[in-house]
């Protein structure tokens, strides 16, 4: 049946379709990216030990979802975005960014190639609109992008059990790799079922017309999953160091800096801001986003300096408490005369706390299995 949405929302934010089933277990809400979505329903620490140790389920409808089709899609996209599609086959997914003339960040994508006329772009939430905009713009007049934000919810089922409950709900979990994707039928609706996630461990990306979402929700409930709020999510994706746009991406910080050149196909014959980050590249970029790892609980946080004694070296990007590791983490932008090893200090609030820098994750991944 359709989810319907029983309670009233803050100003204009718009609901998640599994609003309703997220108000009835007690989630907490905040605003993100025009969106009202859980922020956690047990707690932060609960849900993200759920997520490492058995499962947990997240509800991340708010992210974009963007139809290219038309004769040579695939080769459309790639004079647009970063990464190379022909680095990938017909049923598989790729990490790609969307880049300025300039060579910044405008947003982190997956797309998915279904064939060379057809592929899916998952944008974030806050940047749908302008990755739209901007692939539109660019688009011969045989080339269509569909902007379907809304027609569909996105459940990730990410945890070491994350197969098995896959599996039992009669969904395929037989991908031959990591980033590969299938499409299934659950109780005659249509789900596409994507080995990926941002947490670092095992599962799948269902993505449903967002009108049943209902009820693969209630079937993951039904098997126990542990419902997941955007709290986990963020400390899982930051123990994997795994870069979130509007943070440690943006218009300001090139792929170069934030160390995503193996997202970048350099072979293709151009994509959006190639020609400033082959230069950037070949000329070495003046800082580089690094983990910053202290020995304290104490959390470290975005917009904080790095100093090597009195000399600033860089400032954190985002930063939180590490639960799998009991310590404050953080990522940064970093000069780059530092490696890793390097042992500097992070101001926090007026005190200097001792960090090192680490090459991510700051946890071992288990998404290749």
């Amino acid at each position: 049946m359709a989810e319907t949405h029983a309670s009233p929302h803050e100003g204009d934010l718009r609901p998640s379709p599994l609003h309703a089933r997220h108000l009835a277990l007690g989630a907490k809400f905040a605003p993100f990216a025009g969106w009202e979505m859980p922020l956690e329903y047990d707690g932060v620490i609960a849900e993200h030990t759920a997520v490492r140790s058995k499962a947990g389920v997240f509800d991340v409808s708010h992210l974009g979802k963007l139809w290219i089709t038309g004769p040579g899609a695939v080769e459309f996209v790639n004079s647009c975005f970063s990464n190379d599609l022909n680095r990938i086959k017909n049923g598989g997914a790729q990490y790609t960014l969307c880049c300025t003339f300039e060579g910044g960040v405008v947003d982190d994508i997956i797309c998915y190639r279904f064939d060379e006329d057809k592929v899916l772009a998952i944008p974030n939430a806050a940047n749908n609109a302008e990755v739209a905009r901007r692939l539109r713009d660019a688009a011969p007049a045989d080339i269509r992008v569909d902007d379907e934000h809304t027609e569909y919810a996105v459940l990730a089922v990410q945890g070491p059990e994350a197969p098995g409950i896959v599996a039992e709900l009669g969904l395929p979990i037989d991908h031959e790799d990591f980033m590969e994707f299938k499409t299934a039928s659950f109780e005659d609706v249509e789900v596409i079922i994507c080995r990926t996630g941002y947490t670092g461990e095992k599962g799948f990306e269902l993505l449903v017309p967002s009108a049943e979402a209902g009820r693969v929700w209630d079937a993951l409930m039904e098997k126990g999953v542990q419902p997941c709020g955007l709290g986990a999510r963020d400390t899982l994706r930051l123990e994997m160091g795994y870069p979130l746009h509007g943070n440690d991406l943006s218009v300001d910080i090139t792929p170069v800096q934030a160390r995503l050149i193996w997202a970048v196909g350099w072979d293709k014959p151009d994509f959006w801001g190639k020609e400033i980050l082959a230069a950037e590249r070949e000329a070495k970029p003046r800082r580089r986003l690094w983990g910053l790892e202290s020995e304290g609980r104490r959390p470290l946080r975005a917009g904080m300096e790095v100093y090597d004694g009195e000399t600033k070296v860089g400032e954190t990007t985002s930063g939180g408490f590490a639960p799998s590791l009991q310590k404050g983490i953080a990522l940064g932008l970093v000069s780059t005369q530092y490696k890793v090893g390097a042992e500097l200090e992070v101001d926090v609030r007026g005190r200097r706390m001792p960090v090192k820098m680490v090459k991510p994750p700051f946890v071992a991944s288990s998404t290749r299995y």
